[in-house]
């Protein structure tokens, strides 16, 4: 963690991590990546095969190794049908992404990722990140080398694949010495990409990867050089978008960062953050004040464009019916905003 950040521990995904001092709510910001919600079957005629493979029973061994078999294939067709299938199965029926990985699945799935076919990709992706909700296969996936197809797919694959490939990123990503990996694969650009242009379930799929991706510091570095805080900043505007929790507990691990400061204020982020200290949800309140104390802690500057964006008086509600965090966030920032100018000699200007 960075030594400059001001430290509390909270939970995350059953990881604690260490950051701002915000209380526990983080964790509840963010819903886990659950198994692909895409269609399971282009046509109605599968539907018996559908019902087989949804209600498989325990004796599926002799099945899954026929489908695994398929997967190295001459025929396309013949891949894309076990893929669905082995996909299928891996979704429905948690004790099936064992099986399916002790019969050897997880490399020719891979291989699969990097395919020219788009359908064929996703239902590589897609497999994939079924397989990856079972933690006993997350080190096998990130050893046998998903990392860097699933970040291919996420920068071109089909609006599925973007958003299961930034899924599996983030299960991926839950055992540490990922992190960086997936980082130096260059997942963070895409990942800004989909949180800026995809639909609702992509922005918060990638939303919630950036997350877990930027309690390492290159991490943060990458995403503000990739320009997450102008998506950042929209998101956390548009108080109705269900992304502004989500979104500010982004920007909470960024601070750290002097160029996440800058560029903070520079996508117009103190109004924004301001308006939500005044109108926001308890929680939404909470986070901002606290942003906006990293922001203000040493730069005179960022205090005094702070002060003239009218915060004291919304500040000052906060800390008389805030919660216990809240209130001591907003009267250390209110006591900054005061402070005279000529004692300010010690802050740092810009």
């Amino acid at each position: 963690m960075d030594s400059d950040s001001v430290k509390s521990s909270f939970t995350y995904m059953g990881r604690k991590f260490s950051d701002l001092s915000l209380n526990d709510s983080s964790s509840s910001a963010f819903s886990d990546c659950n198994s692909d919600r895409s269609g399971e079957f282009p046509t109605a005629s599968s539907q018996s095969r559908r019902l087989f493979l949804s209600c498989a029973s325990d004796n599926s061994d002799e099945l899954i190794s026929q489908l695994v078999s398929a997967l190295d294939s001459d025929s396309i067709d013949e891949q894309k049908q076990a893929a669905m299938e082995l996909r299928l199965m891996a979704k429905n029926k948690p004790e099936n992404r064992i099986k399916i990985a002790r019969a050897g699945a997880i490399k020719p799935l891979i291989s699969i990722i990097s395919s020219n076919d788009p359908q064929l990709q996703e239902y590589g992706v897609t497999a994939v990140l079924n397989l990856s909700l079972c933690d006993e296969n997350k080190e096998e996936i990130a050893y046998s080398g998903a990392i860097k197809p699933l970040v291919r797919a996420l920068k071109s694959g089909t609006s599925t694949a973007r958003e299961n490939a930034a899924c599996a990123l983030l299960r991926l990503s839950q055992i540490e010495e990922n992190k960086v990996a997936i980082g130096r694969s260059g997942a963070i650009p895409p990942l800004v990409d989909l949180l800026e242009s995809g639909n609702f379930r992509g922005m918060k799929d990638a939303c919630t990867a950036l997350y877990s991706l930027c309690t390492v510091r290159e991490n943060k570095m990458r995403a503000v050089q990739a320009g997450i805080l102008k998506p950042l900043v929209e998101l956390m505007s548009d108080l109705g978008s269900n992304m502004v929790d989500k979104s500010a507990f982004v920007l909470s691990l960024l601070m750290s960062v002097p160029e996440a400061r800058a560029a903070l204020v520079d996508e117009g982020g103190i109004p924004v953050l301001v308006e939500i200290v005044e109108v926001g949800t308890q929680r939404q309140k909470e986070i901002a004040a606290a942003i906006l104390l990293q922001l203000c802690e040493d730069c005179l500057a960022y205090r005094t464009m702070v002060a003239r964006e009218g915060a004291i008086p919304p500040l000052v509600a906060l800390s008389q019916s805030g919660t216990t965090r809240a209130k001591q966030k907003a009267e250390a920032l209110i006591e900054l905003l005061r402070q005279p100018r000529s004692t300010n000699g010690a802050a740092r200007d810009i």
